[in-house]
């Protein structure tokens, strides 16, 4: 720190800045009635009165902030989300066009994204390998025209604290003003800067109800910083920037610091499992220290091992792209359940399929990854499941007809299919058609007990006549003609090609008969239809051991 005058540091233009006066700003004391900001004075629609402004200085919520921090009323900004005290922060140190600010990447990316919005150049010095900064890269790095520096600790996306030393070097040596971004401190074994804002006058720490609190949902950030900043950050911030809600939120939040504490205990805990697991598992080939409530991993394939949580259901960050995160995914803690999933899924892959045929024999389900140079297809079928749907073609019409197959014949079916719709429909269908088969076909496995065979006639003023072997030969016969072009927007000439992909892939003998009316309910009676046929064709029948067929083969 080098005589460091705050006013050399914020624009001109912020210092004449006469704040906004809100009318709560200009009243003080008790009233019965209030009769001036223009609200509704009748109430509002709703359970809950909601018609009149918030306290724009949320003084409550930081005096029970400052008993809980043991930290000054005055030291403390409230924003809406840490983002708003980001942005804050650029618009009152730097000017737009002329300056810069200093980030260590890989980094939280607000600090970039909000140096954009307000035209500051954004100086990058990398962490070294061992995630931590090398402080002689960083000051030689400072040019006149630096005013801010980033530091975020624990780090996001990496996990680990920076060194304290490191910080304290930076706060002594640069002329910068420093922000710490302190978001995932309560899961970290280290004091909070938040108490030596009296050593340093060119510090700001950044804490959040998001992480520790689990209070994401409200958008509240906070920054403690010196008196001076502090008021400068309110003289420009919108008058009501925290709803009444959120406030109220947070303040009973802080009158339970013991089930938050509780919560903090557990998530450690549960990082901590995760990191053991995730030493046993083949494709985790590196777990990073993590002082934060989440781990980075280094697995063999990033990319296809995102796409395969996504598919079963977890989301994860692939920070493959970012320097010094090559080949790594950043894995949130979850609860003890959700854990226990992700180590299931992670210990399955690259071959779910026969590790759950180990796991439990008795399921027959069907994975399928069809990836082609127009099409990228993943499909998923239960076939003993309850009908439970999830598919998305990019077709809407498409994505109908596929519900009804999977509903009505009672098979759980996932489907996600990414395909050259922009040229046409024909390879998503197609391909969608082949994949499906191909996972009823893996699903039936050694066919033994099944009915084999299934037929149906029904559905409203049209007529739908299918029958179905699951023989192991493929064949389809196909009557049925449409008068329109399309249906939805699937053209209709593709109806009769998905059921002939679908039965080639499949390997059975198919029968489709359809007449009626109604386009829209002769196509979609012949998809119900083919679903009944299955539900029946796949069925065991309890205690038969034997495969259906005098030939002794499928």
């Amino acid at each position: 720190m080098k005589n460091f005058i705050l006013d050399q540091y914020v624009r001109k233009n912020i210092l004449k800045v006469k704040p906004y006066s809100s009318a709560r700003d200009e009243f003080s004391g008790t009233a019965s009635i209030f009769l001036d900001a223009n609200e509704n004075s009748l109430g509002s629609v709703g359970v809950f009165n909601r018609n009149r402004y918030p306290d724009p200085h949320q003084s409550e919520l930081k005096s029970s902030i400052s008993k809980v921090k043991n930290i000054p009323e005055q030291n403390i900004f409230l924003g809406n989300g840490s983002d708003e005290v980001i942005d804050l922060i650029f618009r009152i140190f730097t000017e737009p066009g002329k300056e810069s600010a200093l980030i260590l990447p890989p980094t939280y990316g607000m600090y970039e994204v909000s140096a954009a919005i307000n035209d500051v150049e954004i100086i990058k010095v990398q962490l070294n390998e061992n995630l931590q900064p090398n402080i002689d890269a960083v000051l030689q790095s400072i040019r006149p025209n630096t005013k801010l520096a980033f530091i975020c600790s624990p780090n996001n996306p990496t996990g680990n604290l920076i060194n304290h030393n490191y910080i304290e070097e930076l706060l002594l040596k640069s002329n910068l003003l420093i922000i710490i971004d302190e978001a995932y401190i309560d899961f970290a074994e280290s004091e909070s800067w938040i108490h030596r804002l009296n050593e340093f006058p060119n510090l700001i720490v950044m804490q959040t109800f998001s992480k520790a609190w689990g209070l994401a949902n409200i958008r509240i950030g906070m920054a403690f910083a010196s008196p001076e900043i502090v008021e400068l950050m309110s003289r420009i911030k919108p008058p009501y920037n925290i709803s009444g809600i959120s406030q109220e939120m947070a303040l009973l939040a802080l009158s339970n610091v013991d089930a938050k504490e509780l919560m903090v205990s557990k998530l450690i805990f549960e990082r901590d499992r995760l990191i053991n697991e995730f030493a046993s598992i083949p494709i985790i080939e590196k777990i990073y220290p993590s002082d934060a409530n989440f781990l980075l991993i280094k697995v063999s394939n990033p990319k296809d091992i995102y796409e395969y949580l996504i598919y079963n259901g977890i989301v994860v960050r692939d920070r493959s792209s970012q320097a010094l995160c090559e080949g790594c995914l950043r894995v949130t803690v979850g609860s003890h359940s959700e854990n226990d999933h992700l180590i299931k899924l992670l210990r399955l892959y690259p071959n779910p399929v026969s590790a759950l045929d180990i796991e439990n024999k008795e399921k027959r389900v069907g994975i399928i990854k069809r990836k082609t140079t127009e099409t990228d297809i993943q499909i998923r079928v239960f076939l003993d499941g309850k009908g439970k749907c999830r598919i998305s073609t990019g077709m809407g019409f498409f994505d109908h007809m596929l519900e009804q197959l999977g509903r009505h014949s009672g098979c759980d079916l996932e489907i996600r299919a990414i395909g050259d719709l922009n040229v046409d429909e024909h390879h998503t269908i197609e391909d969608t058609a082949i994949a499906l088969g191909e996972a009823i076909l893996q699903a039936l496995g050694n066919k033994i007990g099944i009915e084999r065979y299934g037929y149906l006639l029904p559905m409203d003023e049209s007529y739908a006549q299918v029958s179905i072997d699951f023989s192991g030969r493929p064949c389809l016969v196909w009557n049925a003609e449409f008068k329109r072009e399309k249906i939805g927007d699937v053209p209709t000439e593709m109806f009769q090609h998905f059921f002939k992909s679908f039965s080639d892939a499949a390997k059975c003998n198919l029968h489709i008969a359809a007449q009626g009316d109604n386009e829209h309910h002769k196509i979609e009676g012949i998809f119900k239809a083919v679903a009944k046929s299955i539900k029946m064709a796949v069925k065991v029948e309890k205690g038969v051991d034997t495969l259906p067929s005098t030939k002794g083969m499928l």
